[in-house]
């Protein structure tokens, strides 16, 4: 028998399974999230594997239903090791990577390298010989610098790399200003509105080690609307229509990046995958006739729309402090390590008390971590359940942007990661050991 889980309304923000048991405690993927934090310690990151398919396949059904001819890569900088990488491979779809460290993590589970596009504005030599060396499905060129090592790299090893080259729309997409990228002041990607594109693009049909496939930009993320990505299809297929009277240039690719947004809050209301799908592709397929464009291949990137609410946060509370009239403490064993975002970007988080799930609010309070900094607080005035040292703090939505972005500061240990389906965890990643703080050291 289950209790009764209407009224807990903090519960749709956890994974789709979640449940609270008979003895009131929450579950994910059917396992009790406080029997996996007393078995496994915490900080403990749990991921419903069953929710991260759901998502893949939301995805691939949601774009590729409408479109046939698309290509879903997941951003591997949302959260990605090798349990991820061989699920991400399982499920067919392709990878987005910005370094030669997830690039690696992706070849230690023999991730097809045609299905893996490599990102960022600053790729390094080294990191770019390993990619042509393994035959990297694209290179994102974000500058002509890189543009023209690309070509350089690949004529020493007589070979022409596709790619595709990073345009920057200069569209707004209404998200925090940390995580915008398609403005004209952004260090990312080849300004529209300055010619610079266009530079690019006529140079790269000019060089003989790189073969251009098509164009990519990349607004921001979370992205909380269809319309910077409407607005950004106008300005880029007119790009394209102009490029292709100029310079004979077929689009064979559109990647139109990622950026979808997930609720973090109950209060959050964002469009699904669908709504995104039926704007993106109705806009594209508009223009497209409009124009008199071939249709490409269309790339999409989603990251934190498939692994952020398969993810939940596993706490232990341990000091609580009450100041009257002002507010009360609940102390965790977590904090700015383990989850940057809430200082980094103001993010706002749920939780509840895993272990005392059902339970009504009687009390608010204040979740702070345990790193040495005042601004080192989780959810800030949320209402729980009477909460005493030793019970266990359920953060959901922390599949994304939380563990690649976790750190040993104040020599804190990074979180051990467990995977759960139908009632069974398997680690996926151990806890840092105090030896593994300092292994690299040279007294």
């Amino acid at each position: 028998m289950t209790t009764p889980i209407e009224r807990i309304r903090r519960l749709p923000l956890f994974p789709k399974d979640a449940s609270v048991n008979a003895a009131g405690h929450l579950t994910i993927g059917g396992c009790d999230a406080y029997d996996l934090a007393k078995e496994y310690g915490t900080p403990l990151y749990v991921y419903d594997e069953r929710m991260l398919r759901h998502q893949c396949k939301e995805f691939v059904e949601r774009f590729g239903g409408r479109y046939p001819d698309t290509l879903v890569c997941y951003a591997a900088k949302a959260f990605l090791n090798q349990a991820m990488a061989k699920l991400i491979m399982e499920q067919g779809l392709g990878l987005d990577v910005v370094s030669l460290g997830e690039f690696s993590i992706a070849q230690s589970v023999g991730f097809p390298p045609e299905r893996i596009y490599f990102h960022g504005n600053n790729k390094l030599p080294e990191e770019l010989s390993v990619a042509l060396d393994h035959h990297i499905g694209r290179v994102v060129v974000d500058n002509l610098h890189e543009l023209r090592l690309v070509d350089r790299l690949a004529r020493e090893r007589n070979m022409r790399q596709d790619i595709l080259l990073r345009l920057t729309p200069n569209v707004d997409p209404h998200t925090h200003k940390f995580t915008t990228t398609g403005v004209l002041d952004s260090k990312f990607g080849f300004p529209m509105s300055t010619g610079q594109s266009e530079e690019a693009l006529e140079e790269s049909l000019a060089l003989q080690g790189v073969n251009l496939m098509g164009l990519h930009f990349h607004l921001g993320s979370p992205i909380p609307e269809t319309e910077p990505f409407e607005s950004a299809l106008q300005v880029v297929l007119e790009f394209a229509q102009e490029m292709k009277r100029k310079y004979d240039f077929d689009m064979v690719e559109l990647s139109i990046g990622g950026g979808f947004p997930v609720s973090y809050t109950v209060d959050d209301a964002y469009p699904r995958p669908g709504v995104y799908a039926d704007a993106i592709i109705s806009t594209l397929s508009n223009l497209l006739l409009k124009k008199s464009l071939m249709p490409p291949r269309l790339t999409i990137e989603p990251g934190r729309a498939i692994s952020a609410q398969a993810g939940v946060a596993l706490y232990t509370v341990g000091a609580l402090k009450e100041v009257p009239g002002v507010r009360k403490f609940v102390c965790v064993d977590g904090g700015m390590s383990d989850n940057i975002r809430p200082p980094l970007y103001d993010a706002r988080y749920e939780a509840l008390v895993a272990n005392r799930a059902a339970e009504p609010d009687v009390q608010t309070v204040t979740i702070a971590g345990k790193l040495c900094e005042s601004g080192d607080i989780l959810v800030r005035d949320i209402q729980l359940p009477r909460v005493v040292p030793g019970d266990v703090i359920a953060v959901p939505v922390c599949g994304a942007y939380c563990v690649p972005m976790s750190s040993n500061y104040n020599a804190t240990t990074r979180p051990a990661i467990v995977f759960v389906e139908r009632g069974r965890a398997r680690v996926v990643r151990q806890r840092e050991t105090l030896e593994d703080l300092y292994r690299l050291d040279t007294p």
